[in-house]
Parts: structure tokens; sequence; C-alpha cells
């Protein structure tokens, strides 16, 4: 199952999964999913075993991520 994180900016979105694939991980920009609302309308899905690693490694990066969302039961 996969996460989602939304950001504020186009920007945000393109950094983090710039930075995740640099890092190793998969992470592919997506559509904001109708369920979850964002101000840039990008969000970028990954792995929901990688979230920790991913949420640490945005950290160390400065990237501004406005919501982790957890894996939808429902996908």
């Amino acid at each position: 199952m996969d996460c989602i994180a939304t950001f504020d900016t186009t920007h945000m979105a393109i950094l983090f999964e710039k930075t995740c694939r640099n890092a190793g991980f998969s992470c592919k920009i997506v559509p904001v999913p109708r369920s979850i609302s964002a101000s840039c309308g990008l969000a970028c899905r990954f792995r929901a075993e990688d979230e920790a690693m991913i949420r640490q490694l945005a950290m160390e990066h400065s990237i501004e991520v406005l919501e982790y969302h957890p894996p939808d039961p429902g996908n």
C-alpha cells in the first residue's frame, strides 16, 4: 500500500520526489486524490514501508510537507 504526501507548492512536491528518488526510494508525483485537499494540486505517492525513512529525509532536506496521509485500505 502507498502513502501520500501533500504540499503547499509545486516546487516542494518536485523537490520531495527528486530527493526521495536520489536516496533510492520509489516516489511518484500524482494529482491529489479527491478525498484529500492541498493548495498546489500535486502530491507524491510512496511505499508505506518507507514512510519513517522518507519523513526523516524530508526533514533533513528542509522539505515542507503539508500532510502525510496513510494508505487507503480501499485501494
